[in-house]
């Protein structure tokens, strides 16, 4: 296991990096640059460097600069993401899986090692206000549930439905408010959330209420598993004035994460199996006040079954169950090609 150096408030990039050399089929496709030489994006060359020099067999540092890759990084995103400017690791993910795979992706198909790995299919269903009915209803004109109106629309009429389809590659879990007034005894207890229950966002139909880019319901479901998922818990909340952080801990299974217990699945395809179990094998934390403090990943060396903790050139050995209570911010689960 190799650390990579903070080059200044780079720990952000760092933990994506070691997340992403734990999932085997993309570490692969750029161990070997022949996968990738038609390609002539500096970003994709090197990540292809950093991935060899992080799995080079005779690595007797046991440490990896991953300064070359930074300086395309920055040129790449404009400077979005930079040296010595603490950013989320969230919003590295996406906009490095987005653009690696924009950069690798063949002008005939849109698809790549990016899209092979992580891409799955959402049905949304997504409600918005009826204007006119509105309209009639800030009007003061009373319509009643079952009551037709001049135009003959009930209040059912109210909301017009769209459904479509939607690809990802994350996906966002939506953390419950922490409690806003403690008592005295309850000062230290940090509130606490299982996993299924913020996966019912997931379940086609539970409603999440959005106000931008307008107000609408949403309802999600899930038609499409990827090989390697990632979630993240939105911890972190911007208002006019400041950042706020939610404590709450997620209590999420380490190995065996059975979705079809929690969300419907589609239904395979004949002859194909429905492999809806999942390993934990990244888990990024966030330590310390919003906008300030530092991250850290768990990581899984599969061939051992051993986790370790990694903190830029910081690696030390750890427990599962160490894993299990830490504070989740960024998940990557790989599915289980054997399903038991």
């Amino acid at each position: 296991m190799v650390g990579l150096n903070n080059i200044k408030e780079t720990d952000f990039v760092n933990v994506t990096i070691q997340s992403l050399m734990r999932v085997t089929p993309l570490r692969n496709f750029f161990l070997i640059p022949e996968n990738y030489q038609h390609c002539k994006s500096p970003l994709v060359h090197r990540f292809g460097e950093l991935t060899r020099k992080i799995w080079h067999s005779r690595n007797f540092k046991g440490q990896v600069s991953p300064h070359e890759f930074l300086q395309a990084v920055m040129k790449a995103s404009k400077k979005r993401f930079r040296i010595g400017a603490q950013s989320d690791p969230v919003e590295f993910m996406s906009w490095l899986l987005n653009t690696l795979h924009a950069d690798l992706k063949s002008s005939k198909k849109n698809t790549s090692i990016i899209y092979d790995c992580f891409q799955g299919e959402l049905e949304v269903v997504k409600e918005i206000p009826n204007k006119g009915i509105t309209d009639k209803k800030e009007n003061g004109e009373d319509l009643n549930k079952n009551e037709k109106n001049s135009d003959g629309a009930t209040e059912r009429d109210a909301f017009v439905k769209e459904t479509s389809k939607m690809p990802f590659l994350m996906l966002g879990l939506d953390l419950p408010p922490p409690p806003l007034f403690k008592d005295v005894m309850e000062k230290n207890i940090i509130p606490q959330v299982p996993l299924f229950n913020i996966l019912k966002k997931f379940d086609g139909e539970t409603v999440t209420e959005v106000v931008r880019p307008h107000i609408a319901r949403m309802r999600y479901r899930v038609t499409k598993l990827p090989k390697y998922i990632i979630i993240h818990m939105r911890r972190f909340t911007k208002n006019n004035f400041f950042v706020e952080k939610n404590p709450t801990l997620v209590n999420f299974p380490v190995k065996n994460l059975e979705l079809k217990d929690y969300i419907p699945l589609p239904t395979p395809k004949e002859n194909e199996k429905l492999r809806s179990k999942y390993d934990l094998i990244a888990n990024v934390v966030h330590d310390g006040k919003p906008g300030e403090g530092f991250y850290r990943v768990f990581v899984q060396r599969k061939s051992e079954e051993l986790w370790y903790e990694m903190q830029d050139l910081h690696v030390s050995e750890t427990l599962p169950h160490l894993v299990a209570l830490s504070e989740a911010y960024m998940q990557i689960y790989e599915q289980q090609q054997q399903q038991q």
